[in-house]
Formats: structure tokens, sequence, C-alpha cells
């Protein structure tokens, strides 16, 4: 007898192959049958009429940072009502194992400052008790919804084993054996690989740069070559070209990591603009030569536009532009006080236009700048309208107008840059883009930046956009983006696909509606922390491993979902 009998719907199997009509039968948690549509008899449990539905394998995120948030919502929100079934975190660096019990401070703060987690949530929701990677591991087994597998933190390596010396400090041979010992033991423990990062932008809680950054070339080598030695595994690396573009000695390390490791290396995120036409071709550049170096580089991009607001008041990518870190970092009202000052503002816009200001340079058009919440009766009426609008009203310069408004909110005014790559051409340079075979879609960053950005519902806005909006690419190939493609990079065992054996991770949909509703602020973390949500439109059932997960946009509360762990969960990937 099956379990579960979904009638009629309109199977997208992830392969790629055209939409058919059919029947799907689940039993003991993966699919047991696929028929055409009526024709299959045996009984089932429970079966429900999916006609002019639309049913697909449930969605695969490549990179997220929901370590934490897991132990408190084990749904993985909102993600998981998005139609993602299985996620992957531990990513740039930064792992919440192996963990000494004298560092957990540290790595809260670290996480609050690099991946914009509320410290209080970090405090409250996790009770920090394991110490190796393993028991970290066992911790969330059999509490989740969601399927997820975690790579290992170059930082939390370098913390267990250097102490306060992986940062600014160089390992000795004893302690580089040790951190490859420890990298060892967690992937016999079922972690993926390794993660590290090398970005500029990534600062621990103290304001320094974090422990990978600090890594010479031999160590990181090292800890790659280790990866090779076990089945199933990956590197994720940031470095600081990621941003823009890529210098020489970057993709030559990222290809010799690769190399290394014999494994595919993903990075993120490619960055699309028309504007900037050479920008995809040098960092696809790092692909053609990791192929040719037996290695595999990989890039994530995003297929819609994910915003990330900023604010005067609290850390933002505007601390990044030089000397404007200095400013941002005063008390409040010493902050308000100095840019008032019109001498600071024009040498604050002079070194936001300067070379040194890379990639960051866009952020200070303040003209593109939208309003979104306020909080004083001065500012009332403003949210939703354009700062260089209202500078024009006011007689006043963008920057000048800005930081008006953000006084009168004592600067917790929230801002919101409109993106400047949404023309058409940037658009079709990703529709061309996405064709590359080193190019994958994800870099939702999910479990971060809580109260900034919305990542991600990618999913389900981007099918809507296939559907109904663009129409870039058509439904089986957008749903081959989002389950097979990632799930075939990390060597998913029996998932990405609707075939019978597989596992039965599945969304089940509304062509004529699937979207993502508009990113609003909430207050449902451990104390009482904000983040940004978004629900889903049109997402009918979510199930993980055959049990529903989601019904109609609600969370049902059952936790069917895996650590998924190397070797038993994924496969050896070839690099060739």
């Amino acid at each position: 007898m099956l379990d579960h009998l979904i009638k009629g719907a309109d199977l997208v199997d992830g392969t790629g192959a055209p939409a058919r009509r059919a029947d799907v039968g689940l039993r003991d948690g993966r699919v047991a049958v696929v028929a055409a549509a009526g024709t299959v008899t045996e009984p089932a449990r429970a079966t429900e009429d999916a006609t002019g539905l639309v049913l697909a394998p449930g969605f695969v995120d490549p990179h997220t940072h929901y370590d934490a948030q897991l132990f408190w919502d084990p749904y993985a929100t909102p993600s998981m009502s998005h139609g993602v079934t299985t996620v992957v975190g531990g990513n740039c660096g930064f792992t919440l194992a192996p963990l000494r019990a004298e560092d957990a401070d540290y790595t809260r703060r670290m996480m609050s400052k690099v991946e914009g987690m509320a410290l209080k949530a970090l405090e409250e929701g996790v009770d920090w008790s394991w110490h190796g990677f393993g028991e970290y591991l066992d911790a969330l087994e059999g509490r989740i919804a969601v399927n997820a597998g975690f790579m290992v933190g170059h930082c939390a390596l370098r913390r267990y084993v250097m102490g306060a010396d992986a940062v600014g400090g160089r390992p000795t041979a004893g302690q580089l054996r040790e951190m490859v010992r420890l990298l060892r033991e967690a992937m016999d423990a079922g972690a993926w690989g390794l993660s590290t990062t090398r970005s500029s932008t990534h600062t621990d809680g103290d304001g320094a740069p974090v422990a990978s950054r600090h890594a010479e070339p031999d160590e990181v080598l090292a800890l790659c070559a280790a990866v090779g030695e076990h089945e199933g595994t990956q590197i994720e690396a940031i470095v600081a070209g990621c941003l823009d573009r890529f210098a020489d000695d970057e993709i030559d390390l990222l290809v010799e990591m690769s190399a290394a490791a014999g494994r595919p290396l993903n990075w993120n995120v490619l960055t699309i603009d028309a504007a900037v036409p050479d920008r995809v071709p040098r960092q696809l550049l790092a692909s053609e030569r990791a192929r040719k170096a037996g290695g595999r580089i990989v890039a994530l991009t995003m297929p819609i536009l994910t915003p990330m607001n900023m604010s005067l008041g609290t850390f933002c990518a505007l601390n990044l532009i030089p000397g404007w870190g200095e400013v941002l970092a005063l008390p409040v009202g010493e902050r308000i006080a100095r840019l008032r000052d019109p001498e600071v503002r024009a040498e604050m816009l002079r070194r936001a236009d300067s070379p040194e200001a890379g990639v960051f340079r866009r952020l200070a058009d303040f003209r593109r700048y939208v309003v979104g919440d306020t909080y004083s009766p001065e500012n009332a009426g403003l949210t939703g309208r354009v700062v260089g609008d209202v500078a024009r009203e006011r007689g006043l310069d963008p920057f000048a107008c800005l930081v008006e408004i953000c006084a009168r909110d004592g600067l917790r005014t929230v801002l919101w840059p409109m993106p400047p790559d949404n023309d058409p051409a940037s658009w079709a340079l990703r529709r061309d883009t996405w064709e590359h075979e080193d190019v994958l879609l994800g870099g939702s960053d999910a479990g971060a930046h809580l109260d900034r950005m919305c990542g991600a519902p990618y999913t389900t806005r981007f099918l809507g956009d296939c559907l109904r909006g663009r129409r870039l690419v058509g439904l089986e190939r957008a749903v081959r983006m989002l389950t097979d493609d990632p799930a075939r990079l990390f060597g998913l065992r029996d998932r990405g696909r609707v075939a019978v054996g597989a596992h039965a991770d599945l969304v089940l949909f509304d062509p004529e509606r699937i979207d993502a509703g508009p990113a609003t602020l909430v207050h449902d973390l451990p104390g009482d922390s904000p983040r940004l949500d978004s629900r889903a439109v049109g997402v009918v059932s979510v199930r993980v491993n055959g049990v529903e997960t989601v019904r109609d946009d609600e969370v049902t509360g059952a936790v069917p979902g895996r650590v998924l762990r190397s070797g038993r969960d994924t496969r050896t990937v070839p690099v060739r």
C-alpha cells in the first residue's frame, strides 16, 4: 500500500524533460510509483487531486547560514515555505563547530557581526553544548524539518587550534597538522568539506579580520588536500574579488585549491550588470583555468534582485566604504553632529568616489535610495519615497537630505538602495550567463543578515518570473536549475529529481500564482529580535522525505528532515 498518492499533477521531474501529467505514489519516504495520470491502481492511505498544479522536486539552496537558526526554527523559515527541502550551511568559513567552551562568546559575536545574526537570538536560542563537529551534527539530528548538510568553517578550525592567535598569527607545523586532523575528523562525522574566506569585508566582533584571512596559501592547500581524501566532499571559498573582479593571485589560489582537492569549489556571488561588461568574463576565467588544471570552479549567482537595506544607525555595507567606518562607528549623538557637517559629508563623498571604494562606490548615490521604515512624526509620509525626489523638493543635495531624515529618527531610518542592474540589458546578460556550465543559481544567504535582506524567496520569485514575468527560461529548465543542478554539484544521493526510488522531497505549486510576497519586518527571533520575512504565494504543499511540512503556506509542525552526511548521503563529483 502507498502512503500517499498525488494524482493528475503536471510533473516537472527536475531533469529538464517536458512536463507530463502523472500520478506519483510515495512509500516509506521515497517515490514508489511514477505513472501516467489515472493509471495507478495500488491503494493509498491518502490521496490528493493535483489537477492543474505542478509537482516538482524540492528545491536545493546551495548557500545558506542556517547553522544557528535551525536550533530555534527547525523549519528554516522562510526557505521551506518557498519549496526548499535541502539547505547547505557552514559557508564563508564560518561554523559553530569545532568549538571550545571558552570561545562560544567570541563565536557568537563574530557571527553577529559578519553574518548579521541577532546576538540575543544566538545567546538565547542555541545551547552551545558541543565541542566536535560530529557533536554539532548530532545536536541537529532528528529535530529539523529540512534536509541540511554543512561545510566545516576554516575560522572555527583556526580558533579551536590556535585560540586568540588565530587572528593575526600563523600556525606552527604542529598546529597545522592538528587543523588537518580536526577537518578529517569532521568529514568522518559527515561534514561536506571546507569553507574559507579571504574577503576584506569579513571582520569579527572586535572589528579585526576574521581568522581565515590570516592564513597563507600553504595552510589553505593543506586543508584542501585533506578534503580530497574523503568521499562526497566539496570546497566553498570567498575572496575579496568575489564582490567585483578577481585579482590574478586570487584566481591562482582558487584554481590550486580545487586542483589540490580534486573537488568542485563554489564561490558566492557572481554579480551580473550590463554596465560592467568585463566582470562576467573575468570572473568565469577562474572556471576556465580550473578545468585546465584538473579542478572545477562554480560561480553562484542569484536569479532575482535581492536588495540589502542600509542604515546610518547600525553596521551595514556603508561602513565598508573607505573612511566611512570611522564616522559611522561614533556614538549616535556625535555621529549625527559629524554627518550634519558639510565638510565631513564632502570628504565622505570624495572617499566614496575614489578608486579605493571599488564596488562600494555605487552605495553613495543617495538619489537612488528609497525611504523604508521611519520612526518620527517629522518623517510621516516619507516611507516609499525616493530620496532624490525629496531632496529636490527641499532644495538639498541628496546626502544632506538623507542625513536630515535619518537624524530625525535617531538614525533608525531604514533605507533601500535601488538596484542599478534592473535594466533589459542586464537581464539579457543574466539569461546568457545562466547557460554557462560553471554557473549555478544560488547565493540566498538565508539565515544571515536577517534584518537587512531576504534572499530565501528566490525560488518562488524566480519561478513566478519565468511563468508570468520576463520569461527568460521555460518552466522545465527553471525547475532543473533549482533542483537537479545543485543536487548534482553536491553529489546528493537520490535527490533533485522525481523518479522511482528517489527521496520524496517534493513541492506542489499553482503555476498561475507561484511567487513571493514582499519582505516585511517581524520580531519572532529569540530575544524578540527582528528579521525580514516573506510569505510564499501559490505553494500548495511541501514534502520532505515523504512527510508534509507545509500546506498552503502554513508549517505543519512535522520534522522529517535529515542531517545529510558526506559519503553516506553524498557521492564524489568528478571535476572533469
